[in-house]
């Protein structure tokens, strides 16, 4: 297990009492999540749809990749590591 980062978009700052950042343990993306969520109801399921796979309209980096590129909820995680979820952003003419 390694112990990871996971950066928290303001959005849902609300179910991690404030926080921007919430240190949890994994060996891939998904556990990482799993853990997040295990320690703030609630944030899970903002970030993957009911079939466990991120939501359409958010993000998730590893470092400065998109999960998608890098096997993702599967890619494998090492200490010190940070993922960003980023809500998707649309708009424009």
């Amino acid at each position: 297990m390694s112990n990871v980062t996971v950066r928290i978009p303001t959005p849902l700052r609300s179910m991690t009492g404030g926080a921007d950042e919430v240190t949890v343990s994994g060996a891939t993306v998904k556990d990482a999540l799993d853990a997040l969520g295990a320690k703030h109801e609630g944030v899970l399921s903002k970030v993957l749809d009911a079939k466990g796979g991120v939501r359409s309209f958010v993000n998730v980096y590893l470092g400065s990749r998109n999960i998608k590129a890098l096997g993702g909820l599967g890619a494998e995680l090492k200490d010190g590591d940070v993922l960003a979820i980023v809500p998707a952003v649309a708009g424009g003419k």
